[in-house]
């Protein structure tokens, strides 16, 4: 479960405060949301763990096949459009967006929203964060992402001007246009 921390009475925490925090804080997980609160992360389970290793590998696959993009781990902070500083569990960027950073902005946390992303729903989170977080990506140029949640069976997929879809499980998820002949079944 995350804790969120509003910091705006005492200080405001830019983009650079919130990097220099976590080079000095790195045992932390730590996100930002739009609005400068701080969000600490909990470490996940093995469950959980075992599941995000697993997506994160089929998506490199995928990539590694294709050589279309960058894929992600859930370590990497994205410093989104929007305002807020988040680290997907799994994400992608197409080659030609990340190509279009200069190499200092690749090196700190990338100035960009990735064009997927995948959000696994562990047993200590709270669903409607998840959402939001969700809504985020898609106001900074989410092209598409899953909310997987395990718990109530249930995929919500994300798009550009399209309404949220949710899908139960057991079900085959397609990259659609964004990541070609990508597909993901869960059972």
């Amino acid at each position: 479960m995350a804790t969120v921390l509003d910091l705006q009475p005492i200080v405001s925490l830019d983009r650079g405060q919130f990097y220099q925090l976590c080079q000095n804080n790195p045992d932390l997980i730590l996100e930002r949301d739009p609005e400068g609160k701080l969000i600490i992360m909990s470490p996940v389970g093995g469950e959980s763990g075992a599941q995000e290793a697993s997506l994160i590998f089929k998506v490199s696959l995928w990539n590694h096949q294709n050589q279309l993009g960058i894929v992600f781990s859930s370590s990497t902070i994205f410093s989104l459009p929007q305002g807020g500083d988040r680290s997907p569990d799994v994400a992608w960027i197409s080659r030609n967006n990340w190509e279009k950073l200069a190499p200092a902005e690749r090196e700190g946390f990338p100035p960009i929203c990735p064009d997927f992303v995948i959000e696994l729903r562990s047993k200590s989170d709270r669903l409607k964060p998840l959402q939001d977080k969700m809504l985020e990506y898609l106001k900074s140029g989410l092209q598409l992402g899953w909310l997987i949640n395990r718990q109530q069976k249930q995929v919500e997929t994300y798009r550009q001007n399209q309404p949220m879809e949710i899908i139960n499980f057991p079900v085959k998820l397609s990259g659609e246009d964004f990541l070609p002949g990508f597909s993901l079944s869960l059972d």
